[in-house]
């Protein structure tokens, strides 16, 4: 219910100025302090962080776009090696610069928790996806181990309506899904697993995968939770 809550908030929104509201909502539906998506790169543009936005404090965001804090921030170099999810917890912060960075991060209420998600779309996109939490460290963990499969699909999804909203992607076509297809997208976005998916269809763990495959390929997707939310993002599937 969360997930589909939180897409339908993403979806309604059609400009710029009405993401803010939408990543407010989540922020208050997951429990989260803020939530940032920086689009770092598009396809077929090389400007440098061409578009941002964000839950934080108007007085941090200004303190970090004046100091250009993206060269000290770790955060940034996620998506230069990274595919999966990282915990801020396990970034490299033993220089005094990066040290003093998140301390001022948190002065301005960003964290102590935290976790980025790396966006990689088909044709080069490269996007960050971050939340922040005040949350106790034992509440973080469990927050993020129920809702880290949300918050991944979120991402993509998010980052697919900031392209579309600030013309930062071009147009493209993609290929007509299969019945087998959409139903293992479905069931996916349930949160089933390969050998969840297979017994609710009645076919093979290859079968399943090679279905997920395909469907990545004809979407332009880079994963299956990327996949996921392109699907649903051109309404193939219900959330």
């Amino acid at each position: 219910m969360r997930l589909a809550l939180s897409l339908s908030d993403i979806q309604a929104a059609k400009e710029r100025g009405e993401l803010k509201p939408a990543l407010c909502h989540i922020c208050t539906r997951y429990d989260l302090s803020h939530i940032t998506f920086l689009v770092v790169r598009t396809g077929f543009n090389s400007t440098r962080y061409p578009f941002y936005c964000t839950t934080y404090p108007a007085a941090w965001s200004e303190a970090y776009l004046t100091r250009n804090l993206f060269e000290i921030d770790p955060v940034i170099d996620i998506v230069r090696t990274g595919h999966l999810p990282v915990d801020w917890s396990s970034l490299d912060q033993k220089s005094a610069q990066v040290r003093h960075f998140f301390e001022e991060a948190r002065s301005h209420g960003i964290g102590p928790n935290g976790l980025t998600i790396p966006v990689r779309g088909a044709h080069g996109e490269r996007g960050l996806f971050s939340v922040a939490s005040d949350l106790s460290k034992r509440d973080w963990l469990s927050l993020c181990a129920s809702s880290t499969h949300d918050l991944h699909i979120l991402s993509h999804y998010l980052h697919e309506t900031v392209l579309a909203v600030t013309g930062l992607r071009r147009a493209a076509r993609y290929k007509e899904l299969s019945r087998r297809e959409r139903q293992c997208l479905q069931l996916l976005a349930a949160g089933k697993i390969h050998k969840q998916i297979a017994a609710a269809l009645g076919i093979s763990e290859s079968s399943v995968r090679l279905y997920l495959r395909s469907a990545r390929n004809k979407l332009g997707a880079s994963t299956s939770h990327h996949a996921v939310a392109r699907a649903s993002f051109l309404e193939l599937i219900n959330l």
